[in-house]
């Protein structure tokens, strides 16, 4: 099934136009990361956290009173997707769950009238919170690592290399949008969590794909058009994989759309990291993967 027919598109001639946009989005989420910093959840900093949903919607000052009141000075208290939903995170960690048994009493005692019922209770300690982030790193580069190796095998080296820096492009590139966009809506709470740690890893195999398919086109067109420049070969590698990187990924697109939109907060997180995740990657394999091994390989045949 093919969607497009014989498209003739210029992708190769506009390659350093995207290179600019990609280096104003980067620079972007670099100085948001600078300015708004890095939002790390329970999982990556440690403490307490208790999700709690209320019968009617509460004031945020009064549940922070109330919180205060228990002896938490330092906690941060927001919206979790619903006015009825107030998440509660404080660094302190107490002995077993006298931290969470304080904090539930409180909100019993400050809400009499306002029946709550606990969604979820969370307690991690700062060492495991440590080791969590330095995994979560470790795992990452690992996988970009591999993946160079084995694109590197699979075609030359200058692929591999150009793979992952689209690798690299698309998760630094949706880590600066996240940064961005967390907190601007309830519905965003986009805190570096181990779930949106899934998404990064999932957005590191699914965007290599669409690479390693263009990739093979090329490899074929190469064989077949040995009279043809490499940016015709190129543009006609990508024209021809057109088709199905629409109907793979947009698939894809509409499923994940479908997630963030009504499947909870739970899995909000993963589903918008992964949804924006993917609409770079499908750009990346074309405007930074490909380019750049077309610049490298024209420059190497000028010397």
């Amino acid at each position: 099934m093919r969607i497009l027919q014989q498209t003739s598109i210029n992708f190769m001639g506009t390659r350093k136009i995207w290179y600019s946009v990609s280096g104003l989005v980067i620079l972007a989420g670099i100085i948001g990361m600078v300015v708004r910093g890095v939002s790390f959840g329970i999982d990556f900093l440690g403490g307490s956290e208790v999700l709690v949903r209320f019968q009617n919607a509460p004031s945020i000052s009064d549940v922070r009173s109330a919180v205060q009141n228990a002896g938490f000075q330092s906690s941060e208290i927001k919206s979790f997707g619903t006015p009825y939903d107030i998440l509660i995170r404080t660094p302190d960690q107490g002995q077993g769950t006298a931290t969470l048994d304080a904090i539930r009493a409180q909100l019993k005692s400050s809400f009499p009238d306002n029946p709550f019922t606990i969604l979820k209770e969370d307690k991690i300690g700062p060492k495991i919170g440590a080791e969590l982030r330095t995994n979560a790193v470790y795992a990452i580069v690992s996988a970009l690592l591999i993946i160079m190796i084995y694109i590197g095998f699979r075609f030359q080296f200058i692929y591999g290399l150009a793979g992952v820096i689209a690798l690299f492009h698309d998760v630094l590139t949706t880590l600066g949008i996240i940064v961005l966009l967390n907190g601007l809506s309830p519905h965003l709470n986009l805190e570096i969590d181990q779930n949106i740690m899934a998404a990064f890893l999932t957005l590191v195999g699914f965007s290599i794909n669409d690479t390693v398919v263009v990739f093979d086109r090329i490899r074929e067109n190469l064989k077949i058009h040995k009279s043809e420049d490499l940016t015709t070969i190129m543009n006609r590698s990508v024209n021809e994989t057109l088709s199905r990187t629409i109907i793979t990924n947009g698939t894809v697109f509409m499923v994940l759309l479908v997630l963030v939109l009504f499947g909870g907060e739970v899995n909000r997180g993963f589903a918008f990291t992964f949804f924006i995740g993917t609409i770079l990657g499908t750009y990346s394999s074309i405007y930074v993967a490909s380019a750049l091994v077309l610049d490298f390989t024209e420059r190497k045949s000028k010397k």
